[in-house]
Parts: structure tokens; sequence; C-alpha cells
């Protein structure tokens, strides 16, 4: 199956993360085009792909993770997390996981 999906998990208490808002930028426009905005489900995951198996291309895209909009932590680190990754397949799927807390952001490339 193609295309991108992602899931949001809270390094501070090993739980996913519900309602925070995660965007899909097309970093091949200037500015950046979004493609898909969307808030996490209690799963901390979204509830449909952020990029279909249909609409799947090459190409540089970018996730926005608003950390600092779901947390509201003065002392936060980011705002906003930002991925940038490029599709070099179509025909593959990618899931880009965000671990993360008001002080630390990690990902991967996930299965």
């Amino acid at each position: 199956m193609a295309g991108i999906s992602t899931h949001v998990l809270n390094l501070t208490t090993g739980r996913p993360i519900s309602g925070m808002r995660v965007e899909l930028y097309d970093l091949a426009h200037t500015p950046a085009q979004r493609l898909t905005s969307t808030r996490t489900n209690a799963d901390g995951r979204t509830d449909a792909p952020m990029m279909a198996a249909a609409a799947a291309r090459t190409g540089d895209f970018e996730l926005r993770f608003y950390v600092g909009e779901h947390f509201k932590e003065p002392t936060a680190l980011s705002d906003e997390v930002l991925v940038r990754f490029s599709i070099f397949d179509a025909a593959q799927h990618y899931h880009v996981p965000m671990l993360c807390s008001p002080w630390f952001f990690n990902t991967y490339r996930g299965s």
C-alpha cells in the first residue's frame, strides 16, 4: 500500500496524542502547497492517510506537527516541528511517526 501516514506519541506519558494538528505540504511549489490538514484521533493516528495511495507520487514533502499548540507549555522547545522527506518510489508506503514532548521530538521512517 502506497501513500503517506503518521502517528504521534507523547514521550512523557507513553500514550498516543489525540487532537494534534498535522499538515502535509508539497515542497515542489513556492510557497509550499498544503495538501492535507487534520487532527490525530484517540489512537494518535489520522483517520485517513495524509496522502492516499491513489494520489502517491515522487517528490519532496513536509509534515508539520503543531506541538506547541497541543502542549501549551511556555518553555517548550518548538512551536511547530517540520519533517521534510522525499518519496523516491511512489509504490512504497511512507509512515512517518512523531515522538514528542514539550522539550523533545524525534521521528523515523516506520513501516
